[in-house]
């Protein structure tokens, strides 16, 4: 971004210009996480697409999109993380755990002001929870 005359912001077009974006998980068994971030989880299904007998499927993260596809080799484990913000990290940990899921850190209240817990999706891919207090700056409006 660079300055106009007049001191109004303008796109230089020297950069990527981002239309969309997701992450992508190729999982060690699809099904499985298919069933995991749709029915543990509880992610919204954007898409599915490929074979109707084996689909890949992409979820609605908010504002961005998870693509959960095609086959891996090796789990992506540690390689990979996730941050998702909740409304209500504490019911989701209950919500979770009586689910079967592994938690691999209780919620707890951050140095930083937000309230965290840990788990682990069926391919040892790290997922924050995350909520934000309603004092947080994050919840301000600085204007």
């Amino acid at each position: 971004m660079s300055l106009a005359a007049g001191g109004t912001c303008r796109w230089d077009d020297r950069g990527v210009e981002i239309l969309s974006s997701r992450i992508l998980l190729r999982p060690v068994d699809l099904d499985r996480s298919r069933r995991f971030y749709r029915d543990v989880l509880g992610l919204a299904v954007y898409r599915e697409f490929g074979p109707a007998s084996d689909p890949g499927v992409v979820f609605f993260l908010g504002q961005g999109m998870l693509e959960v596809s095609g086959h891996g080799s090796v789990p992506a484990g540690g390689a990979v993380m996730i941050w998702l913000q909740v409304r209500d990290v504490r019911a989701e940990h209950s919500r979770l755990a009586a689910a079967g899921v592994r938690i691999l850190r209780e919620p707890a209240a951050e140095s930083w002001g937000l309230t965290e817990m840990w788990i682990e999706d069926p391919d040892g891919v790290r997922i924050v929870l995350v909520e934000v207090p309603a004092d947080h700056p994050l919840r301000r409006d600085a204007r």
